[in-house]
């Protein structure tokens, strides 16, 4: 064996390779919020309104957290270097409205990292409900529909969810560490495993900028000082089959996807997660997967079930291959650490600079 085939085949360790039955009884990665946190976030978003300040121009500085704010930097040093998730309860949504629940939230993300563009619309604050839309249009992405989503991965360092009312029935959230799903498919079959570094072909549903090919080239794994990443999205692996020129799945690769789907949604590795208004889900996208089953909603539009989204650029996250994030040769540089491009902003401006990009309220 070569070299590189043992760096290839070797399985993840550490902290980041969890079980989900090890964890279910387990609150060490629950965080609640107790009420002098929650008397911060309520001081800090008076201020913020005191103030005037539009959402997008509110920073950590604006949005002061005396206590809480070092509870966060240990919570992100969980998502970057632990088990790569953390669930925060008890955010009084209940008692805010929209506006203030989004503000709340934009307000901990500041805390946390440097929120990304979540798609061609610029938008920073995304909302993740049922539109009415279907998968069946090239242009529709899952989280605007109330299908199931299968275990995969979003385009940041970090994924936000906050849950403002849940569903009426479904919408089961569920985890799975990225590493101990690796370990996995390297013990089930060794001879997949290569296929994980080559280069795969992902839709981009639309959201390219103009003159940007529809669909990009990425490798699912990297490793960088001892460490794997992982990416994985099969609905979009397979809606890019529509263009001529990607090349067709091989059958290995659907054996592939088979597996990584049979080993994610097993008992043996998944976390289910009770997700429910005020809970904050904080996912980071290299070391975590994640899932949603079909829900039914409520009738009434105000009951019906909403997720406040956001992407986040980690501040000192680890090192990536600029060909993970999807950017070929020629494509619009996202400095490395996710997003995607608005088509209003000038392609090489920096994740930190598009705080002038609109929200979605």
């Amino acid at each position: 064996m070569t070299s590189v085939d043992s760096v290839l085949r070797r399985p993840g360790v550490g902290p980041a390779v969890w079980k989900g039955p090890d964890l279910v009884n387990s609150t060490e990665w629950v965080l609640r919020l107790s009420p002098a946190w929650t008397g911060e976030l309520d001081a800090a978003l008076r201020s913020v309104r005191e103030r005037g300040l539009p959402l997008l121009k509110v920073t950590a500085d604006d949005f002061p957290l005396p206590t809480l704010a070092g509870e966060l930097a240990r919570l992100s040093e969980e998502l970057e270097n632990g088990r790569g998730f953390v669930l925060v309860r008890r955010i009084p949504v209940e008692r805010c409205s929209r506006a203030a629940a989004s503000t709340v939230f934009w307000g901990l993300g500041q805390h946390l990292g440097i929120p990304v563009s979540q798609n061609a619309a610029g938008h920073m604050l995304g909302h993740a409900r049922d539109t009415g839309a279907t998968m069946a249009d090239p242009a529709t992405r899952g989280y605007q529909t109330r299908a199931r989503l299968p275990f995969h991965t979003d385009g940041s360092d970090v994924v936000g969810l906050l849950c403002l009312r849940a569903a009426r029935t479904g919408a089961r959230t569920a985890v799975v560490s990225s590493a101990a799903l690796y370990n996995a498919v390297l013990a089930r079959r060794p001879d997949l495993v290569e296929r994980l570094y080559r280069t795969h072909f992902l839709d981009r549903r639309g959201e390219q900028p103009p003159g940007e090919l529809p669909y990009s080239a990425v490798p699912f794994a990297s490793w960088d000082g001892g460490r794997l990443s992982l990416r994985y999205n099969r609905c979009y692996l397979e809606s890019a089959q529509r263009f001529s020129d990607v090349p067709r799945l091989e059958r290995a690769d659907v054996e592939l996807f088979d597996l990584i789907d049979e080993l994610a949604e097993s008992r043996e590795l998944r976390l289910d997660v009770d997700f429910e208004a005020g809970d904050l889900l904080l996912l980071n996208n290299h070391a975590v997967l994640h899932s949603r089953t079909e829900y039914e909603d409520f009738a009434a539009p105000e009951l019906k079930r909403h997720v406040l989204r956001l992407w986040l650029a980690v501040r000192q996250g680890r090192s990536l291959p600029r060909s993970f994030w999807g950017c070929p040769p020629g494509a619009s540089d996202r400095s490395g650490r996710g997003g995607i491009t608005p088509r209003d902003v000038i392609a090489t401006r920096n994740p930190a600079s598009r705080s002038g990009s609109r929200s979605q309220w």
